[in-house]
């Protein structure tokens, strides 16, 4: 039996981003021809041109909140806001509805969300009886694990949320030996079956999703005999990465363009730094073209110890848009981006908004050469024309700032 899902995971780093970049412009042009928010977007952009990842970064990127406003501004005639390469009928089989609401169309296809790649390297293979806990109630998360589990020929039990004891009967009597799901939700089976005495012992391996799955909660699990992987996957894009046996990070998929980028910006910040997750997918149905997850995670060195060729990135390390308001004033990293961009000698900075309730202070921290107490003067003044307010601007040492892709630090007393 292979160790890899097909012959895309084991390509050279080479090839594979060659097979990318000649696959790039196609869905670009594709995009622009076959939805109205991207003829919009990405208007006057020449599609045949835009064949590098520099390329690619000279594009805007889209963020998930201005998705849902045009959706909002279209509802009534298009509920996807123009976004969608396919119309109702043969060619899409579901809307799904998230948080917002965000409209997201399923087109046809085997394993539309490609997912079975993430639960081959979790140990699923063909007829295992997967327990599915994921919500099947609006929301894409079930179906997005189920088409993949489908795909490589598992069954499913379509358990849905709550009703644990149910679940836990179920499991009793159907002995399906893989779970997918949240891992709080697999955790509080187990620890329910071992309060009642219940027998589900059969799970064996598990694909987990949907929040964060730190080390302490996989080691718990692994030692009641359940050998837990995360995945990486959202509504919009399918799936991003997933983990493998060799648990240092995740794989991106094959079918995705993953770039880290700084917040507030669509520049692409160096391997190892944090940074916001902006994918463009080759999905023909739903062609997405530099999204904006708002999730941070950094690109890993090296490859994957399976034998994986493709790039790795972190994991989930919170989120991006640290919007914070100030003496009633909004303040994003777009904003602190727009004063570095002015102030060229700055590599990286961070606003921290400190004091309490009715007396906020702005204090920005930069890292660079030449900052003289006149060039911070000038920052000063470049983040009070930006955001309206003023704040202190201090030089401090390079490496001082963590890597941590935090651009605005909220550290205000709220007792």
């Amino acid at each position: 039996m292979s160790d890899f899902f097909d012959a895309l995971e084991t390509r050279s780093p080479a090839q594979r981003e060659a097979d990318l970049m000649q696959a790039l412009p196609q869905q670009i042009a594709h995009a622009q021809a076959h939805t109205s928010a991207f003829a919009d977007i990405l208007q006057g952009v020449d599609a045949s041109q835009i064949t590098s990842r520099e390329a690619l970064a000279t594009l805007p990127v889209t963020r998930k909140y201005e998705l849902l406003e045009r959706q909002k501004a279209k509802r009534a005639q298009d509920p996807f806001g123009g976004f969608a390469a396919v119309v109702r009928g043969p060619k899409m089989s579901r809307v799904y509805a998230s948080p917002g609401p965000i409209y997201e169309p399923e087109g046809v296809g085997k394993d539309y969300w490609r997912t079975a790649r993430a639960m081959f390297a979790a140990g699923f293979r063909a007829g295992d009886l997967a327990h599915n806990a994921f919500s099947y109630h609006m929301t894409p998360g079930a179906f997005i694990l189920e088409s993949g589990a489908i795909a490589m020929g598992c069954s499913v039990f379509p358990a849905g949320t709550g009703q644990t004891e149910q679940q836990l009967e179920a499991i009793a009597d159907l002995r399906p030996n893989a779970y997918v799901g949240t891992p709080s939700f697999l955790r509080i089976l187990v620890e329910k079956a071992e309060a009642a005495g219940a027998d589900i012992s059969s799970i064996t391996k598990a694909m987990v999703g949907g929040e964060a799955f730190p080390p302490s909660l996989q080691q718990w699990l692994a030692e009641r005999g359940i050998d837990a992987y995360q995945s990486y996957a959202t509504a919009d894009l399918g799936l991003i990465a997933y983990e493998t046996a060799g648990r240092e990070g995740l794989v991106i998929d094959e079918g995705v363009i993953v770039e880290i980028v700084r917040p507030g910006t669509g520049d692409p910040v160096a391997e190892g730094e944090v940074g916001e997750v902006v994918v463009t997918t080759l999905n023909a149905d739903y062609p997405l073209i530099r999204f904006g997850t708002g999730d941070l995670s950094a690109v890993l060195p090296g490859a994957c110890a399976t034998g994986r060729t493709n790039q790795r990135i972190k994991g989930w390390m919170g989120r991006a848009d640290q919007t914070t308001k100030v003496r009633g004033m909004f303040v994003h990293p777009g904003q602190i981006a727009q004063v570095l961009k002015a102030h060229p000698q700055v590599s990286k900075a961070r606003l921290v908004v400190s004091g309490e309730m009715a007396n906020d202070q702005m204090q920005l921290k930069v890292e660079g050469s030449d900052l003289s107490e006149q060039a911070l003067a000038a920052i000063a003044a470049s983040v009070r024309d930006v955001t309206k307010l003023r704040a202190d601007v201090v030089a401090v040492a390079d490496g001082e700032l963590p890597n941590d892709g935090k651009v605005i630090e909220d550290a205000r007393s709220y007792s």
